[in-house]
């Protein structure tokens, strides 16, 4: 049987002490520091994290949440599908993080356990966290764009993603790789972009994806060319609408239809046409969460981690 390309199952883990993190900071330049207090930030990401789930489960998603301990400190767990990902053949991936102070975020027993009262089977865990041994990074679905009803695997490489990494993956779970650079200008120079997901998004039919990212010529016509065989529609976004979080966006069920989830940042920045797009497919939700993007570096993608387990 074919993968669905989306789930109306997500996991969310809700916030405890988000922070501004200096440890991704160093190749996430997305992330804004600020001089507010730590309670006030914390008071803020919890509201922002408690009215997107309310938002996602108007429309019928299942949402499951796990509170964030308190220790050891994890400023970032609230972006959970970077340490592990859920499969339709039971399988849970877990992977390698770049930051030492996200490693603590991996929680996998108290995640399983919830999944598996809540009636999901788990087959098998593949762990490809001992590569941090050797300084070697794979950050889930914040590295990997999966098309799975395609078996397709787009990265770009960066410090956080890891070309043999990614081959290994693939292998494992049977995957193509479509592998690819991606940069972003930062103070007139052209820097790799830390997560693929930042400039690209993949749903069912269509791709949203940054293409003046991808300065080689080649492989750009390549990530093109995999896109349009998959019988996607490309709707290419600007540097500057991913700079707004505009390629940060998931394909989520709801009741009876699918929703493309996005930040409210994300939507101001896209024009009508792009809207209009979009919305031939399927209604947009944007969720306000300036805060936690600001801070975090990261969106609406990276606080869901899609649960495709089938059911025990």
């Amino acid at each position: 049987m074919k993968n669905k390309q989306y789930t109306s199952t997500i996991l969310m883990i809700e916030p405890t002490a988000f922070y501004y993190n200096p440890e991704t900071a160093v190749n996430n330049f997305f992330q804004t520091e600020t001089n507010d207090s730590k309670e006030d930030i914390q008071a803020e990401a919890l509201k922002e994290f408690n009215q997107m789930v309310s938002d996602l489960r108007s429309k019928g998603v299942n949402v499951i949440t796990l509170k964030d301990t308190p220790t050891p400190h994890t400023p970032d767990s609230i972006f959970p599908n970077n340490w592990i990902s859920f499969h339709a053949n039971g399988n849970v991936v877990l992977y390698p993080m770049f930051a030492k102070n996200r490693r603590n975020e991996r929680r996998e027993e108290d995640v399983l356990s919830l999944l598996e009262e809540k009636g999901f089977l788990i087959n098998d865990v593949i762990d490809f966290t001992s590569a941090e041994d050797d300084e070697v990074f794979l950050e889930g679905t914040g590295s990997i764009i999966l098309d799975r009803e395609n078996e397709l695997a787009y990265a770009c490489i960066s410090q956080r993603t890891d070309e043999d990494l990614l081959i290994e993956f693939c292998e494992e779970l049977e995957y193509t790789p479509v592998i690819f650079h991606a940069n972003q200008t930062v103070n007139g120079d052209r820097k790799p972009i830390y997560h693929t997901n930042v400039m690209m998004c993949i749903a069912d039919k269509y791709a949203i994806v940054c293409l003046d990212s991808i300065d080689d010529k080649k492989e750009k016509k390549n990530v093109c060319e995999y896109l349009l065989e998959s019988e996607k529609e490309i709707i290419p976004i600007t540097e500057d609408q991913m700079h707004q979080f505009a390629g940060n966006m998931l394909q989520i069920g709801g009741l009876g239809q699918s929703y493309l989830v996005m930040s409210q940042t994300a939507y101001n920045s896209l024009l009508e046409d792009q809207k209009n797009k979009i919305e031939k497919y399927n209604p947009i939700l944007p969720v306000k969460i300036d805060l936690i993007e600001k801070l975090g570096g990261g969106s609406a993608r990276c606080m869901m981690a899609e649960v495709f387990l089938p059911n025990q």
